[in-house]
């Protein structure tokens, strides 16, 4: 039997870390960091990391890994995470993973090739020069979309690399991502439970949008401003700082826009995160939902969701199988 490791899933400002606080405390779990901004040192506030107080209350495990200016890869991570999970096993605890990276969950679930096919160079440059164009991005995507709909759906015309990649795999093998995607979910060395929290649309985007205004009081701009000033590259397509909340800010401080505007393009973009974090997290039929507006108290929420995981787990240990999913309207 697999060592039983729990997820922690949903969009950006849903209540993830103050419900993993609670679980992890009466589960007697450490938590492994499952976001792809909180691995990076001295990106605090615009990535919500959790407060210096909540990370003295549970053990967290792959934040502030590695400096802004450094690549950080989904096979980095998975190594990583292999490793504080392991780690966590070994002194008796329960693995506890937590965040809205749904590319992470996979990489820990599944044994899973990263790296599907070799680079090409001579697809990869003309991928490139079409990206450079003015509405290049755009067109990527739409070549995307038309070959493989269901990574479109997955990834924001602004990522160009993952759009790039998933663009040569079709070119180099003749199969989409997701055809290759779906034969190759085999249950890695862990059996991992999935949980989800949801919100009615408005309601979330309500959240994103006061959360937006709580980062900007708590100093953004000054850490956008440190940031720059230790030497981090605002341009490195796909570095850290190409991440919401930072690109907006080193607009604003250019003066390509006003700070204003830099708020409200960080307030749209973290919603339409939201939903692509949605779309990502619904197509995994492990997940078992639980809509956060259907609890009359963070409390009741987090008593639901820590008898569901007790339930699940003794059913999996007692060799009887998974229990039936639950479903959440979201963003539909």
């Amino acid at each position: 039997m697999k060592p039983i490791v729990l997820a922690l899933v949903g969009p950006t400002g849903v209540g993830k870390t103050a419900a993993s606080l609670s679980i992890a405390q009466q589960l007697n779990a450490e938590i492994i960091s499952m976001d792809s901004m909180q691995v990076y040192r001295g990106m605090d506030i615009g990535t919500a990391k959790p407060s210096r107080e909540e990370l003295a209350t549970v053990a967290h495990h792959l934040i502030d890994v590695v400096d802004p200016h450094e690549r950080f890869t989904t096979s980095a991570y998975r190594d990583l995470a292999f490793q504080a999970i392991e780690d966590i096993l070994s002194r008796g605890k329960q693995p506890l993973l937590v965040g809205g990276t749904g590319l992470y969950l996979d990489a820990v679930s599944y044994e899973m090739s990263l790296g599907v096919s070799g680079a090409d160079d001579e697809i990869r440059n003309r991928l490139r020069t079409i990206a450079a164009q003015a509405d290049g991005k755009k067109r990527l995507h739409d070549m995307l979309a038309s070959i493989d709909p269901q990574s479109a759906e997955k990834l924001h015309p602004n990522d160009v690399r993952r759009v790039m990649r998933a663009l040569e795999i079709y070119e180099t093998t003749g199969r989409s991502r997701s055809e290759q995607g779906d034969e190759r979910r085999r249950e890695g060395p862990y059996h991992v439970l999935v949980y989800g929290l949801s919100l009615p649309r408005e309601q979330m985007y309500a959240r994103i949008n006061a959360r937006v205004d709580a980062m900007m009081a708590a100093g953004l701009e000054n850490e956008v401003r440190a940031l720059l000033d230790a030497g981090v590259s605002p341009s490195v397509e796909g570095g850290a700082m190409q991440a919401i909340g930072y690109k907006e800010i080193v607009c604003a401080l250019r003066g390509d826009i006003s700070m204003a505007c830099a708020v409200d393009w960080i307030k749209q973009g973290s919603r339409r995160y939201a939903k692509r974090q949605w779309t990502w997290f619904r197509h995994d039929n492990r997940t078992k939902w639980f809509d956060c507006s259907l609890f009359e108290s963070p409390h009741a929420l987090h008593e639901a969701l820590l008898m569901q995981m007790q339930e699940d787990m003794a059913t999996y240990r007692n060799g009887e199988g998974g229990a039936p999913e639950h479903k959440a309207d979201m963003l539909a």
